[in-house]
């Protein structure tokens, strides 16, 4: 079943997908699922594609009319380029002072 979504002209799957290709799809962004599928360690394993976005305050203040449809819903942040570790930047910023 495909629905309109008229304030962005998106077009909405109820399909359902695997966890593996909703992370290749969406790297570095945040993401809702609906009906999310868990195994037996709770993981979820599968949805339904709601919402990604770079930007969790856009996620989290828009208007969304699909969320009402789902009892159960997952939020999540997809990591694929690691984080910059403060600790390095501070190491490096104090190696380079002369005291």
């Amino acid at each position: 079943m495909k629905t309109d979504i008229t304030d962005k002209n998106v077009e909405f799957s109820d399909a359902v997908r695997s966890i593996e290709d909703i992370k290749a799809s969406y790297p570095d962004e945040w993401i809702v699922l609906g009906n999310p599928e868990k195994d037996e360690f709770d993981q979820t394993i599968a949805g339904v594609l709601l919402y990604h976005s770079h930007d969790k305050r856009e996620l989290a203040y828009r208007d969304k009319p699909l969320l009402k449809q789902y009892k159960k819903k997952s939020f999540f942040f997809n990591r694929v380029t690691p984080r910059r570790e403060k600790r390095n930047a501070i190491i490096s910023l104090y190696s380079t002072l002369k005291l």
